[in-house]
C-alpha cells in the first residue's frame, strides 16, 4: 500500500521541482527515522571493514541506481505506468537466477513469471505510443528494474555479518550521499524551496519510504527466496495505476482489470505453501 500509493504521490511531489533535490531532501529526512528505529530495535550499527566492498556493491543494485533512474523517469512518464515499467522486477530476478545462480524454477514458478510478464504487457497495452515519445525514460526504468532485480539475488546471498536493519540503514545513507553529490552537480541552478505539495510528498517518503517500507523490503529479499520476495510486490504497479487515475486523471483501461487478475495469480503462484514433503521455508528475520 505504502510503496504503491507512493507512485502518484511522486509524481505530484517532482512536477516542477528538481527530482534529485527531491530524493535528497526525502532521504536526509528519512535516515533519522531509520536511525531511531535501529536504536529502538537496539540493533548494533557495526559493519566490518570486511564487508565494506560487499556493502558498496549492495547499496549500488538495491538502491543507488533505481532512486536515481526511478525519480528523473516519473517526470517524464505517467505515474502508474513508471510503477509497471520498475516492476518487471520479478521477471529479470527470475532471469538472473537461473543465468547467474543456476537456479531451476518450478513450473508454478515459471507460469508466476509468465502471468506477471502478460500483465505488465496489458498494462502497457495504451502506452506503447506514449512511450515512443519517451524511450529514454522507459529504456531507463526496464534497466534500473534489471539492476534492482540483481540487487535482490545479491541480497539473499549477502555473507555481511551484520543485521538486516543496519545494513539498510548504511545502504540508505550511501545512496543519499550518492544523491545529494548528485543534484549538487546537475541541479544547483535549479534549487528551490519545495512548495507545500512538494513538501507532503517529502514526509510521506521520508517517513514512510525510506524509515519504514525500503527496510521492510530488504528483510524480504534477504530472507525469501528470490522469486517469492520479487513476485511478492507485484500488487505494487496494480495500487501505482489505480492511485493514479484516480488521484491524477490518468485513464484506465480494461487491460487493467485483466493485469490485476494475472498479478493475483503470479504472488499466489510463488506464495501459496509448499505441498507436504517440501522443504521448509526459510525462517524470517524478525524487524
Amino acid at each position: 500500500m505504502v510503496w504503491g500509493l507512493n507512485w502518484p504521490v511522486m509524481k505530484l511531489g517532482v512536477t516542477g521541482f528538481p527530482p534529485l533535490e527531491f530524493r535528497a531532501i526525502s532521504m536526509w529526512l528519512g535516515l533519522p527515522v531509520l536511525w531511531a528505529l535501529l536504536r529502538w530495535q537496539r540493533v548494533p550499527f557495526a559493519i566490518r571493514r570486511a564487508d565494506w566492498a560487499e556493502l558498496a556493491k549492495l547499496s549500488l543494485t538495491n538502491m543507488i541506481v533505481w532512486h536515481i533512474v526511478a525519480i528523473l523517469a516519473i517526470q517524464a512518464l505517467s505515474s502508474g505506468r513508471t510503477a509497471i515499467l520498475g516492476y518487471t522486477m520479478p521477471i529479470f530476478s527470475a532471469l538472473w537466477g537461473v543465468a547467474l545462480f543456476g537456479e531451476r524454477l518450478k513450473p508454478r514458478h515459471l507460469a508466476g513469471v509468465a502471468a506477471a510478464g502478460a500483465g505488465v504487457a496489458l498494462l502497457l497495452w495504451h502506452e506503447f505510443g506514449a512511450l515512443g515519445g519517451r524511450p529514454l525514460a522507459a529504456v531507463g526504468m526496464l534497466f534500473a528494474a534489471a539492476v534492482w532485480a540483481l540487487g535482490t539475488q545479491q541480497m539473499r546471498r549477502t555473507t555481511i555479518q551484520a543485521p538486516t536493519l543496519a545494513i539498510v540503514f548504511w545502504m540508505t545513507l550511501a545512496s543519499t550521499s550518492v544523491m545529494t553529490v548528485a543534484t549538487l552537480l546537475f541541479e544547483r541552478d535549479r534549487w528551490m524551496a519545495p512548495p507545500p505539495a512538494t513538501w507532503g510528498a517529502i514526509a510521506y517518503n521520508a517517513l514512510l519510504i525510506f524509515g519504514f517500507a525500503q527496510a521492510i523490503w530488504m528483510i524480504m529479499a534477504r530472507n525469501l527466496p528470490p522469486v517469492a520476495s520479487s513476485m511478492s510486490v507485484m500488487m505494487i504497479p496494480v495500487l501505482g495505476v489505480v492511485s493514479g487515475a484516480w488521484w491524477l486523471n490518468e485513464r484506465l483501461h480494461w487491460q487493467d482489470g485483466a493485469a490485476i487478475v494475472l498479478v493475483i495469480v503470479a504472488i499466489a503462484s510463488v506464495m501459496l505453501p509448499a505441498r507436504r514433503g517440501a522443504a521448509a521455508p526459510q525462517p524470517v528475520e524478525p524487524a
